[in-house]
């Protein structure tokens, strides 16, 4: 806490030179011309907010924040970034290669290093003095601690609290909603909540008319991240999109809460139909690991050789999925995204590939990136050893 006090000394310090020196941009953005006024919001932590909007400055406090800063805004979405977390340029290189390619710019957005439950810079939030710091509500508890709302609440700086992680299907909406309010895109949050509704209703409408059994799914979280088994998913995040796809998740019956662990043994017990397995290009984290390398423009011919290596795990002997090789891989990024609505489609057509024979996961992207976001789509998000995916 010392040094955390040290630190903050010398950021208001630096803060209070800088503020001298007439007002620059970041290299690149744009001035804007917007007239800012306050507005009062309520934030996914049930905080009341107010804030000066639309906001033009955003520090964010989780790189993957761009996934909805850049569907909100894709025409520039780095006029409304002053800094940000590093997680997206680790966790998630191939994305992080397509919005270089169009913003060069990106490669000198101050940023800095922590996790998704971690303190915020505080020294770049006082020196970039942003509209509003944008965290993830992972992060509340441990800001919380350090008093650090309120030291930047002293210096005019709010903190807003968003969520896709935790409960992502009560509260990516009301994110997306909220994001769009301080930035003054309303009418485009809406058109983006409409678009997820109708490509989840693809799945809902056809599951509620058909009432299919439900396999058993074991959902492996973050496979190849670590040697551990077996990480999964309580009865959130990709647990409740393996409900919505017309599965049953078996990690929904043990772990109390979001995120957590089952045994080896208990898996073989629960012989789980199908297997998931979320992974992503960690070579920043884990250089050499098992994970799969999914994500837009992966190679399936690589991610499939890498798949196949899991029905090796000892959690998976005699196996109902083994028999069948209904293994599957997907995208591990889904699970903190307004992209839910992909991994929902993709499980469906896996766990009643009839029924959705002509669902189009793909398609359903790609689509969303024509009309939201300011990169190409690449497909590479998933891939599968059943053999309807062959």
């Amino acid at each position: 806490m010392t040094e955390h006090r040290s630190l903050l000394h010398a950021a208001v310090t630096a803060f209070a030179l800088i503020a001298l020196l007439p007002t620059a941009a970041f290299a690149g953005e744009p001035r804007l011309t917007q007239t800012q006024a306050p507005l009062t919001v309520t934030d996914i932590a049930g905080r009341q907010v107010t804030l000066n909007a639309p906001v033009k400055r955003m520090l964010l406090g989780e790189g993957r924040q761009l996934y909805l800063i850049a569907s909100l805004e894709p025409k520039d979405p780095l006029a409304h970034v002053v800094a940000w977390r590093t997680d997206l340029i680790a966790a998630d290189p191939a994305t992080y290669a397509q919005y270089l390619e169009v913003f060069p710019q990106l490669a000198k957005l101050p940023a800095f290093k922590g996790q998704e439950d971690s303190l915020i810079d505080i020294e770049s939030a006082i020196i970039q003095k942003p509209d509003v710091v944008l965290l993830n509500l992972e992060a509340m508890q441990v800001n919380k601690d350090a008093n650090y709302i309120e030291k930047l609440a002293a210096l005019n700086i709010p903190i807003v609290y968003v969520d896709f992680r935790h409960r992502p299907l009560e509260n990516t909406e009301p994110t997306i909603r909220l994001l769009g309010r301080i930035m003054g895109r309303e009418a485009r949050a809406e058109e983006i909540i409409a678009f997820r509704r109708e490509a989840m209703a693809a799945v809902a409408n056809v599951l509620a008319a058909k009432h299919p059994k439900r396999p058993n799914v074991f959902v492996e979280r973050i496979g190849g991240y670590t040697q551990d088994c077996c990480l999964s998913f309580g009865a959130e995040n990709f647990g409740k999109y393996v409900e919505l796809a017309g599965g049953h998740n078996i990690g929904s019956d043990i772990i109390p809460s979001t995120f957590g662990q089952i045994s080896p043994e208990q898996v073989i017990v629960a012989n789980p139909e199908h297997v998931v397995v979320t992974s992503a290009d960690w070579q920043a984290y884990a250089a050499g690991g098992r994970w799969i390398p999914l994500g837009p423009g992966a190679d399936p011919q690589v991610t499939r050789k890498k798949l196949e290596w899991f029905t090796t795990r000892d959690a998976y002997t005699g196996i109902a999925a083994k028999k069948t090789r209904n293994f599957h891989g997907i995208w591990h990024q889904f699970y903190n995204s307004p992209y839910e609505f992909v991994a929902v489609q993709q499980l469906a057509k896996w766990f009643h590939p009839h029924l959705f024979a002509d669902l189009d996961p793909n398609a359903s992207f790609a689509e969303y990136h024509r009309r939201f976001l300011p990169i190409d789509y690449r497909p590479g998000y998933s891939v599968s050893l059943s053999d309807s995916e062959r």
